[in-house]
């Protein structure tokens, strides 16, 4: 996927506005399957993959034994006591070989999938009009997922995105990826590159791996504890039971000019901190940004100051999500 087509203004306009659709293919998907696929799930990721029905889908975050986030993903329950897992494109590998270890003892089967799958992402307020013109039956709402064809081609449809809009992300074999591509440009769809995927997720407040998570955080400083269900003893879980965070992740506007970047210092009344993502938002039309800043620094109306390139540029911590307040402003609990 291209930084941009266009420009990543008009992209993510297009999004928040009509419907674009993003190529993301790079994503890993890992399918676990067997007898004991469910229970060792559970062990792995964050959240109670017990509550997941077929048809359903499920955010979690994949941890170490201190707590530390090794990715951020979204599983599917699929027909036949199949599970696919979405990874991050930079942690695939990774998080293949910690499934394949913690596999070892267990009847489970781990399959590398990236190579089975074209990964569409259709977002914005004209997605599901424009999606449903292609498909052959309802689209699935919010966190589910149906298996349909879409322009004559089998596609398993999930109601997912990272946008902060509505839509449906489409995972579909590669070689019929084109089609769908070309009928959704045909009925408006316009493609919008990486750059958008970026301020888009950033006024959502979605969190980017490597930038806002890391093996270095843990998710209850990272505003994740809502997918960690401890009872669940999953890897992780008692170390994160014993956590008392220091600081915590923070949406964050400035209040003059000035565009924060990753790794900027934040000064906050009760101590520093640092931004892990920034940008200028194309709807707010302001620098916008996330930060961890000390936990008495962390409620909405908070002065901070960013240092960028030398100069303190004022700010103030807000409220999730940054733009459309009235959107869901987290991935999906369930």
């Amino acid at each position: 996927m291209p930084v941009q087509y266009e420009s990543i203004r008009a992209e993510h306009v297009q999004v928040r506005t009509g419907a674009g659709m993003f190529d993301v293919s790079h994503m890993g998907q890992i399918e676990t399957s067997g007898p004991d696929a469910e229970g060792f799930l559970q062990r792995l990721l964050s959240n109670d993959v017990t509550r997941l029905a077929e048809g359903g889908a499920q955010y979690s975050v994949l941890c170490r034994q201190d707590g530390g986030v090794l990715d951020d993903l979204f599983t599917y329950r699929l027909a036949g006591g199949r599970f696919l897992t979405v990874t991050n494109a930079a942690n695939h590998h990774r998080d293949l070989a910690w499934f394949r270890d913690q596999a070892e003892s267990v009847d489970v089967e781990v399959h590398d999938a990236h190579d089975d799958w074209a990964m569409l992402a259709v977002q914005g307020p004209a997605a599901r009009a424009a999606l449903a013109s292609i498909a052959s039956g309802e689209l699935p709402p919010r966190m589910r997922s149906a298996e349909l064809r879409l322009a004559g081609v089998p596609t398993l449809v999930c109601g997912t995105g990272y946008t902060g809009e509505d839509g449906c992300e489409l995972l579909l074999a590669p070689d019929g990826a084109g089609a769908v591509w070309d009928a959704l440009l045909e009925r408006g769809v316009r493609p919008a590159g990486l750059g958008a995927r970026d301020t888009l997720r950033l006024e959502a407040c979605f969190h980017l791996y490597g930038n806002d998570l890391s093996e270095d955080r843990n998710p209850i400083e990272a505003g994740l504890g809502w997918c960690c269900k401890l009872d669940t003893g999953f890897v992780g879980a008692e170390a994160l039971a014993e956590v008392e965070p220091d600081q915590q992740l923070v949406p964050f506007a400035f209040t003059g000019p000035g565009i924060p970047r990753r790794e900027n210092p934040v000064a906050a009344p009760h101590g520093p901190g640092v931004v892990t993502s920034g940008t200028l938002s194309p709807c707010l039309e302001i620098g916008i940004g996330m930060a961890y800043v000390p936990v008495a620094d962390a409620e909405p109306g908070t002065p901070i100051e960013v240092d960028v390139r030398g100069k303190a540029r004022p700010a103030e911590v807000r409220e999730k999500p940054l733009f459309g307040h009235e959107r869901r402003a987290r991935p999906g609990a369930q």
